[in-house]
Parts: structure tokens; C-alpha cells; sequence
């Protein structure tokens, strides 16, 4: 409620209009933001990804990497001489714990001295064709690696920049690219909520633990029909809201159930077996749009408010 009151508040000291649109990327490749590191300042894409806590840039040059950080060259870099590893679902790196200042364009006004890691060997991390030179963990400090101890990004923002530990982060998916720039975008509101970014009220579900953004799944529809599984399946092992990966993951049981009800409710019955098992590919020709033929997907949260649930639905153009 507090970062309610200040986003809605004319008089606030911060600019959450300055942050509309800072993110480009789309949902098939990751919402980066561009940061400015060092002094002088050397430009990077940062991926916003709230499913780890390590800032981290590329350190060396890399094949799938137009740019990176050179430490050498920045006069406020300081090394802590840490050696750091990251695994991710998918690729991993390896590098240098150090420390030094970011601005950030379409960010919140000011420098900022935060902890950096210099990528100087990866595994399946950067893959072609992405825009983004580095990773901007923004879940909690129980994830940042090699320990907890090692302040995140966002930690040391709301200490030195004194706002609200809230940030919001609007990704526009699958529609009409913004701004011209040929990728969907969106925005990452650091310090609180932008009032022009969404309609109604907002709904706020739990965290239930405090490392990923681990939430609670209490039933998931398909085409409004229920799955019908005991949600501890839903939750199994953990159930987390991660903006660093484009795709939804489930369970090996829940997979097979909602592939099971898409094909079910799906108003094409021609199909292989391939395409659901995802070994073979469907195509369409450019004009058609076969999206109606697909079921919506429905995940339904807890509430804060613990006797009452909220639905998010999923269009299959997504």
C-alpha cells in the first residue's frame, strides 16, 4: 500500500513516468534494460530476470556477445578478487566479484556503486541472436552466489537511493511492438508502481518463501475446464514467478495433463502425436491466425486475503 500511496503521489521525488518503456526485448528472447557502468561509462543491455540475484556482465568478448564490460578501463572498478559461479536452468558462467558505479538512462537519476560480476567463461549463457551483454538477478539475497552476504543489485539501490523496496515489471509479450523499435518491450518501475501501466486494482498474492518469488498455485484450468490434480503437484518441488526464462515450466505430471486437456479441447484433431509431444511442428500459412483454435490457460494464485484466489489467464498467442 505504501508504494501505492507514492506512485499516485504528484509530489513524490521519483519519476516512475521516466520508466515507462525502458525495456526492450520480447517474450521469446528476454527484456533487457541499458545500463551505463563505470567511468567512463561503457553502454550494456542488462536481461531483468527475477529467478536469480547476481549482477552480472560479460567480462571478455564472447561470440554471441556484441559488447562487454572492460574493467581495465573503468577507473572506479574494484576488484574483491572473489571468483563466483552461476547455474542456471539452462547455461551457467563463471567470473570476478567486484564493485562499481551504474547510471541508468530511463532508470531511477544517480549513480550507484553496486556489486558486479565480470563473466570470463560461460557455458550455454549467451545464446545467438540475444541483444543483452549481462543479467540483472533481482530475486532475493538467499540466491546471490557465493553467498547471501554478497548485496544485490536492488538491495543497494533502495539503501542509496533511499526508495521503497518495490519494483513492478510490465513485459508486453506477444503485441504490437512499442516504440518502433521492431521487439515488444516494456518496463521495469524501480521503487514502486506506475499508476498509467495498468487499470483496476492490483492483486497480490504471497511470497512464500524468500529466495525465489516462490508463490502458491492452487489450480490450473485449461479452456475453463479443471485439471482436477491435488495442488501439491501444481507446486512441485517449487512454484516461482521468473522473468529470466521464456517459457512455462511444469512438472513432468502437470505437463502431460494440460497437454492432455489442449488436445482435448483443441478444435483441431488432425494432429500428430509429434506435435503435442513437441517433436514435430505445425505450420500455418503468414495470413491465417489459428490461434482461435486453441484453449486459454488459467493458473489461479492464493490471494493475500488467504480464503480467496485470482485467476491470471494465458491466450495461446502468448
Amino acid at each position: 500500500a505504501d508504494g501505492l500511496a507514492l506512485a499516485s503521489d504528484p509530489g513524490g521525488t521519483l519519476n516512475f513516468l521516466a520508466m515507462v518503456e525502458n525495456l526492450q526485448g520480447d517474450s521469446g528472447r528476454g527484456y533487457y534494460l541499458e545500463m551505463l557502468i563505470g567511468t567512463p561509462p561503457q553502454a550494456l543491455n542488462i536481461l531483468v530476470d527475477t529467478g536469480s540475484s547476481n549482477f552480472a556482465v560479460a567480462g571478455v568478448p564472447d561470440p554471441d556477445v556484441t559488447s562487454y564490460f572492460n574493467p581495465e578501463l573503468s577507473s572506479t572498478y574494484r576488484s574483491q578478487g572473489v571468483e563466483v559461479t552461476v547455474k542456471y536452468s539452462q547455461g551457467s558462467w563463471t567470473g570476478v566479484l567486484g564493485t562499481d558505479v551504474i547510471t541508468m538512462p530511463k532508470g531511477l537519476s544517480g549513480s550507484y556503486t553496486i556489486n558486479i560480476a565480470t563473466i570470463l567463461e560461460s557455458e550455454n549463457f549467451f545464446l545467438p541472436g540475444v541483444k543483452w551483454h549481462g543479467i540483472l538477478g533481482l530475486a532475493y539475497d538467499a540466491l546471490a552466489k557465493p553467498s547471501s552476504s554478497v548485496e544485490t543489485f536492488f538491495d543497494s539501490l533502495v539503501k542509496q537511493a533511499e526508495i521503497p523496496n518495490i519494483f513492478s515489471l510490465q513485459m508486453c509479450g506477444a503485441g504490437l511492438p512499442v516504440s518502433g523499435s521492431g521487439t515488444n518491450g516494456g518496463s521495469l518501475v524501480l521503487g514502486g508502481i506506475e499508476p498509467s501501466l495498468y487499470t483496476g486494482d492490483i492483486w497480490y498474492t504471497p511470497i512464500k518463501e524468500e529466495w525465489y518469488y516462490q508463490v502458491e498455485i492452487l489450480k490450473l484450468e485449461v479452456g475453463g475446464q479443471n485439471l482436477d490434480l491435488d495442488c501439491r503437484e501444481y507446486n512441485a518441488d517449487k512454484a516461482i514467478v521468473d522473468s529470466g526464462t521464456t517459457l512455462l515450466r511444469l512438472p513432468e505430471k502437470v505437463f502431460g495433463a494440460v497437454v492432455q486437456a489442449i488436445a482435448r479441447t483443441s478444435l483441431i484433431q488432425e494432429f500428430s502425436s509429434g506435435f503435442w509431444t513437441g517433436s514435430q511442428l505445425a505450420c500455418w500459412d503468414r495470413t491465417e491466425k489459428p490461434w482461435s483454435l486453441f484453449p486459454k490457460i488459467s493458473i489461479y494464485l492464493r490471494d493475500e486475503n488467504s480464503s480467496r484466489s485470482f485467476r491470471i489467464s494465458i491466450l495461446p498467442q502468448v
